[in-house]
């Protein structure tokens, strides 16, 4: 008895089949385009999601023993896909990465207190529904009237497939319109996002089933869907982590998550705080989201001509004190600095500095700013307890690693599924069909103990004090 996992990221889809022992048995991957119109805009089209998830769960289906029996979703967070009653998209889908509604986020944060914001779980920031929403309703109004629907990606899938429009605690929490508190969409949020609450689905639980795919000719017609969850929490659910226990995930972006036993919004708003996947209400975990991860290695590959094995072993041979310095700040950030405006750079280069000193780099600025943000979880109340769970594409590197766990003095373990999102995903379709699917494993054998470097901790001083003095000359977020 297997059931699918499908993970809907930013530029590809995951899909895998998972049995009944957790075990993943196939998997596939489809890419679909990002376009940016203008400086700073991310958008996708909606239908390209659509048919590469069909793709995709078409060539998993192929490679398993026996059909599946359920299907469960996982999706990027924070974008927003406006469409008409029947689904059909009025405008390409606006993504987490856009930083178009910067003007209406610094609005958001004058107009809204402290306490609110720190009920809705995030500062405002471009990218989040709530900001986006407010420049369409100033920028594209006639769009928007238009649209009956504003949903999060996911859910906009599994409209095209079921026809049932929800929502769940988990991406709701993540759009800066849901009390966490209170368990539901905030007049006050909505007010200021100039968002009526009729265009946001209701809210149910992540594992309830939406019906049965009815989209005539999908590879998965006949099989009830879960509702899902947003991409972080499943992640969390993957794990099966409980109150008190934490993960990092290496990739694209890098995000430190630590369970809380209740909503303990974090007043610094330096960190988010989310809703755990299933009934509102039910759990809650804290998030420092890092943007400029992996996101900064591609660019710097790119850059200097390089892949990825030639930068591996350019950090193989180790940080050494006259490399420059690299702050990976591609695409602004979010934890701890609060700042899209942020840049990456370099400095230190000299007559000496060599490709390899550049490449390696870009790995310290990342271990660099992923501390940042652990700093941050830790120092509003939810240290996780050691040691942290690793996984992503990052957790593969056996030297990038040990410089994480370095960099944060921190315990790390490595998981043995590093698709901890799409098995999350997948134990909620288990959910349907009364199949306990047992969370990723982990093991002791890969645990990785962080070492005293001098080299890193002089380095790491430095690389804190100029962003610490960039920061407080600019007002923005501390570090």
């Amino acid at each position: 008895m297997a059931v699918l996992g499908i993970d809907l990221g930013t530029q590809s889809v995951k899909v895998v089949g998972v049995d009944a022992d957790g075990q993943i048995l196939a998997s596939a991957t489809r890419p679909y385009r990002v376009d940016a119109p203008h400086q700073g805009w991310a958008e996708s089209d909606p239908r390209g999601w659509l048919a590469a998830c069909e793709e995709a769960a078409a060539a998993v289906i192929d490679g398993l023993p026996q059909p599946p029996t359920a299907v469960g979703l996982s999706g990027q967070m924070h974008g927003v896909v406006l469409c008409d009653a029947s689904g059909e998209p009025l405008r390409p889908a606006i993504l987490w990465a856009d930083s178009r509604s910067v003007v209406q986020a610094e609005a958001l944060r004058r107009e809204l207190d402290d306490e609110l914001l720190a009920r809705l779980g995030s500062a405002p920031f471009p990218g989040f529904a709530g900001p986006t929403l407010r420049w369409l309703s100033e920028h594209e109004p006639d769009v928007l009237a238009r649209a009956r629907w504003a949903l999060q990606p996911k859910d906009w899938l599994r409209l095209q497939w079921t026809g049932h429009v929800a929502t769940e605690p988990s991406d709701a929490s993540g759009t800066l319109l849901y009390d966490l508190v209170e368990g539901g969409w905030s007049a006050q949020a909505l007010a200021a996002c100039h968002v009526r609450e009729d265009l946001l689905a209701p809210i149910e639980n992540s594992s309830f089933s939406a019906g049965v795919v009815n989209r005539g000719g999908s590879p998965l017609a006949g099989l009830p869907i879960a509702l899902g969850g947003a991409d972080a929490a499943c992640a969390v659910h993957g794990l099966g982590l409980r109150s008190g226990e934490g993960s990092i995930t290496v990739g694209t972006g890098s995000q430190i998550a630590s369970v809380l036993a209740e909503p303990r919004p974090d007043p610094t708003l330096r960190t988010h705080t989310f809703a755990r996947v299933g009934a509102v209400g039910s759990g809650f975990f804290r998030l420092g989201a890092v943007q400029s991860g992996g996101l900064a290695l591609e660019r710097a590959l790119s850059w200097l001509g390089a892949d990825l094995t030639e930068a591996r072993s350019a950090l193989a041979l180790g940080l050494q004190p006259d490399d420059p310095l690299f702050w990976p700040f591609v695409a602004g950030e979010r934890t701890p600095y609060i700042d899209p405006d942020l840049r990456a750079a370099w400095s230190g280069l000299s007559l000496t500095t060599t490709r390899q000193a550049l490449l390696r780099s870009v790995f310290e600025g990342m271990a660099y700013a992923a501390s940042a943000a652990y700093a941050a979880v830790c120092d509003s109340g939810a240290a996780p307890q050691q040691p942290v769970t690793a996984l992503g594409g990052g957790s593969r590197d056996p030297e990038y690693v040990r410089l994480v766990s370095t960099a944060l003095q921190v315990s790390l373990l490595p998981s043995m599924v590093h698709d901890a999102t799409a098995v999350g995903a997948a134990r909620l379709a288990g959910d349907v069909v009364d199949l306990a699917i047992p969370p990723a494993p982990r093991s002791d054998h890969g645990r990785v103990e962080p070492t005293a470097d001098p080299v890193v901790e002089e380095r790491q001083e430095r690389w804190r004090a100029a962003i610490l003095e960039r920061t407080t000359r600019e007002g923005m977020g501390r570090p």
